[in-house]
């Protein structure tokens, strides 16, 4: 519970102004305690210049007030202008990806902490002259006027939709590392010893779900020791990125352990509302397949935009491609089987990243030319095995192409690129044998 309330809160669009709030309260105490022992102490040693009077402190407080409160609303408006253009020219799944872009968090908690500063310093601001509160301030309206600048540089980048396609490709390359990151934690077997296969013998305790809504996160390394503790094996029902309703299977678990209590499990399997990417690689290229098929539609008509989220899928499958074929067992570091998981193959990736636009591109000869295209790069880049499930899977690609109704040029056109993905899906251009 404590992870996941840690993991909603540090992901909420208000989680980084409120620090910045708590730690402004905290300096303004600080500088306000700091300038009045000064003050006490060397009050003739300071030059008057440095010296602010308590009418020109307020004035300069007052003013300021009003200042970082303009460039706040200014920068909310820039926000909702960036989330319209999102959810109506491109995907309303990449709303999430500008509203937990950290740049724009920070961006906001400066304002916060010099808003706050500024309005506490006008509230406590004593009868005597002050020496360090107006000097912070105005090195704090200073910097934010620097935030405000460079936000509004930031919002115009993010708003090019190919910087978006580039930085959720980048994202979900993130994403890939980091689950193979956890992945050494654990060993991924594709096969076991057949004893270890008779776990369905032993006594079988299903947990259901409380609650519908989309699996964001498992927590293999907790699970597994849980299960090595108790001498148990799992098997998953569920993988991240699904969907789920209450009451349906969640983990079934076997073990000829009476054990008192499952309620631990639920702590190491995350459901939430929306669907993430903290896992979800998948959820990543359906963002780029969003992206493009807006593009190909007839109301916006941008083929170069779905031919580079195209081009970005790629990227990702060619990832996908090196840790794929890892196995659906998972075992403790004594090689006991604990998890039977469920997982996405190579093919199943390929068909949610392209049926979706060859459906919708089909009579559009450069959407279809350059899946062909992508299939070809992954293939190159690729091993025997991938290649193999490549050119399976281009059967599908090409039954929606109307070969004969084609003029003469496009059918050369495509012809062309097909020949290459046959060539290098038959090995006779191997730079791989995997």
């Amino acid at each position: 519970m404590k992870d996941r309330i840690w993991l909603k809160t540090r992901d909420a669009f208000w989680f980084l102004p409120s620090v910045y709030s708590l730690f402004s309260i905290i300096s303004v105490l600080l500088i306000v305690f700091t300038d009045q022992y000064i003050i006490d102490q060397f009050k003739e040693d300071i030059p008057s210049i440095l010296l602010t009077k308590k009418d020109v402190a307020i004035e300069i407080y007052a003013s300021l007030v009003t200042a970082i409160l303009t460039m706040t609303t200014i920068s909310f408006s820039v926000i909702m202008v960036v989330l319209t253009t999102y959810s109506n020219q491109f995907s309303p799944r990449t709303l999430q990806d500008f509203m937990r872009d950290r740049t724009t968090q920070h961006v906001l908690g400066v304002y916060c902490f010099g808003f706050i500063f500024a309005l506490l310093n006008l509230l406590i601001v004593g009868k005597e002259n002050i020496f360090l509160g107006p000097v912070f301030m105005t090195i704090i309206a200073i910097i934010e006027l620097a935030f405000f600048v460079y936000f509004i540089h930031h919002s115009a980048n993010w708003m090019q939709v190919n910087n978006l396609i580039r930085w959720i490709e980048i994202d979900g390359a993130k994403i890939i590392k980091k689950n193979i990151k956890k992945q050494q934690n654990f060993h991924i077997a594709d096969k076991v010893n057949q004893d270890e296969l008779n776990f369905r013998k032993k006594q079988q305790k299903n947990l259901k779900v409380k609650k519908s809504g989309y699996v964001q996160d498992l927590k293999w390394n907790k699970l597994v020791e849980w299960l090595e503790k108790n001498n148990a094996v799992a098997e998953m029902r569920v993988e991240v990125g699904d969907f789920i309703q209450k009451d349906l299977k969640l983990i079934s678990i076997y073990s000829d352990n009476k054990l008192d209590s499952y309620e631990a499990l639920y702590e190491y399997i995350v459901i939430g509302n929306e669907r993430t990417d903290l896992q979800d690689v998948e959820f990543t290229i359906q963002k780029l397949v969003e992206i493009a098929l807006r593009a190909i539609s007839p109301a916006v008509n941008d083929p170069h935009t779905a031919i580079n989220a195209m081009y970005r899928i790629g990227s990702l499958l060619i990832e996908l491609g090196t840790i794929n074929d890892k196995g659906k067992y998972i075992t403790d570091k004594n090689e006991h089987l604990r998890v039977i998981k469920r997982i996405k193959t190579f093919p199943d990736y390929l068909f949610k990243s392209f049926y979706q636009i060859r459906n919708y591109g089909k009579n559009d000869i450069s959407i279809m030319y350059s899946i062909l295209e992508v299939l070809n790069n992954v293939a190159m880049a690729s091993n025997t095995k991938i290649r193999k499930e490549i050119w399976e899977f281009h059967f599908y690609i090409i039954e929606a192409i109307d070969w004969d109704g084609l003029p003469d040029q496009e059918r050369n056109y495509l012809q062309s690129i097909y020949e290459k993905l046959k060539t290098c899906c038959s090995g006779n251009d191997a730079e791989k044998s995997g």
